[in-house]
């Protein structure tokens, strides 16, 4: 067993890999949540504890998957859209075995082609935990995807079936003047930002 000296510095290493959780849910202001109107569903649940339960912004309530690992909940969107950020709410102190030690994020166009692409491994988290889906390339700050898949690969203490909190999938925001390469935010600048 690992001491919590050496777990802080597992989680706080770069390239370690080990995500802990934050308290707080901080997300910059050029992004917006995504997945409001998006169609959710879970590969398993337990009664009174579905897909409503991931949506609803009350961290006392939880899904719980009720079968074989992995556990899936995908993400089915009615247009392409870019996604730049994974935000999900786990607590180790209230879950213990059913918290997320290892997932992977996948996306695609629909079922039939989902590429894996990011796996993380979470180290007793407590709170929200955020996964950029930004690729290597500094370029790639965003995906495009119809569909996006969180699969729970594996619990805290070789449990079974899994607790996860809350779910937030942001993007970016849109530049509110069309075909403007700049991105203007106050009202004086947009006003004079077309030419008529």
């Amino acid at each position: 067993m690992e001491s919590d000296a050496e777990e802080a510095a597992a989680a706080g290493a770069p390239g370690a890999g080990r995500l802990k959780g934050s308290p707080e849910l901080t997300v910059d202001a050029d992004m917006r949540e995504m997945a409001k109107t998006a169609a959710w569903s879970v590969s398993s649940c337990k009664a009174g504890n579905g897909v409503a339960a991931l949506r609803d912004d009350n961290l006392d309530t939880y899904w719980q998957s009720d079968g074989a690992q992995p556990h899936l909940v995908s993400i089915q969107f009615q247009k392409k859209v870019q996604l730049q950020l994974v935000v999900l709410y786990v607590d180790f102190k209230l879950d213990e075995s059913y918290t997320p030690s290892k997932i992977s994020i996948r996306a695609g166009d629909g079922f039939h082609n989902l590429k894996e692409i990011k796996t993380v491994e979470l180290a007793k988290p407590v709170g929200w935990v955020h996964i950029s889906l930004s690729g290597a390339d500094p370029l790639e700050t965003f995906i495009h995807t119809f569909m996006l898949q969180i699969a729970i690969l594996s619990n805290h203490l070789n449990g079974r079936d899994t607790h996860i909190r809350q779910i937030k999938i942001y993007g970016p925001r849109p530049n509110p003047v069309p075909a403007q390469p700049f991105h203007f935010t106050s009202r004086e600048f947009m006003t004079y930002s077309t030419i008529r």
